[in-house]
C-alpha cells in the first residue's frame, strides 16, 4: 500500500481529511508518519489519536547553533526517508524547503495552497484574497494543489477548484467554504498521484 508522509505546522485540519478518507476506504493509503516544525499544532494530537506515528522537527535549534537551512532541510529529508514515502503532502507546511530536501524526492512533494495559480503566494492567501475582494479586485478566489519547486507556490499544478466571494460573505464565511474546498481537493490530488495520473513535467 502507498505510504504518506504529512507536514503539518498548525490546526491540522487538512490532515484529518486525508486521515478519513484512509479510514473511508476513499483513499488507499497509508499515512506512515506526520511531520511538524511546531510543538504545538493540534495535528501532531490528531495523529496521534489516530494511532499515526508524528515527528517534531523544529527549526530553531538549527539557527541558535548558526546552522544553514539546508542543513536543517537535509537532516529533515533523512529522518523521512526512513519511513519510505510514496508521495509527502504539504497540509499547512509553513517552511519553504529547499533543494537540499527536495532534490531526495523528486517529483513526490506537493503542496495545499488555498489560492488559484499565480494569486496571493505566501502566507495569509486567504484573508488577503477577501481583503482583495471587498476593495473590489476580486469576485473569486480558489485553491490548488501543486508539485513543490524551491520557488514558494509556483510549481506545476495538479488540481485546482474556485470558491466563489459572494457580496455578504464575512471572512469567516469565505474561510469556511474555502476549508471545504481544501478538504476536497487534497484528497482528490493524492489519489491522482498515486495513481500516477499526475507526472511532473
Amino acid at each position: 500500500m502507498p505510504r504518506l508522509v504529512v507536514m503539518i505546522s498548525g490546526f491540522g485540519s487538512n490532515l484529518q481529511a486525508i486521515i478519513d478518507a484512509v479510514n473511508e476506504g476513499q483513499l488507499s493509503a497509508e499515512i506512515a508518519l506526520v511531520v511538524s516544525n511546531r510543538k504545538a499544532a493540534y495535528g501532531l494530537e490528531r495523529a496521534q489519536l489516530a494511532g499515526i506515528p508524528t515527528l517534531y522537527f523544529p527549526l530553531k535549534p538549527y539557527k541558535d547553533q548558526g546552522l544553514s537551512r539546508e542543513a536543517y532541510d537535509a537532516d529533515l529529508a533523512g529522518r523521512i526517508a526512513v519511513v519510505q514515502p510514496d508521495l509527502i503532502v504539504l497540509a499547512g507546511w509553513m517552511h519553504v524547503l529547499s533543494p537540499a530536501f527536495l532534490d531526495c524526492f523528486p517529483g513526490r512533494v506537493i503542496n495545499l495552497h488555498p489560492a488559484l495559480p499565480g494569486e496571493f503566494e505566501g502566507v495569509d492567501a486567504i484573508s488577503r484574497a477577501y481583503e482583495a475582494f471587498r476593495r473590489g479586485e476580486i469576485t473569486r478566489s480558489g485553491c490548488m494543489m501543486h508539485y513543490v519547486v524551491p520557488t514558494i507556490d509556483a510549481g506545476e499544478v495538479i488540481l485546482q477548484v474556485e470558491v466563489p466571494l459572494y457580496p455578504d460573505d464575512t471572512l469567516e464565511h469565505f474561510e469556511g467554504r474555502m476549508h471545504a474546498a481544501e478538504h476536497h481537493i487534497i484528497v482528490q490530488a493524492i489519489r491522482l498521484c498515486l495513481e500516477n495520473e499526475r507526472i511532473p513535467l
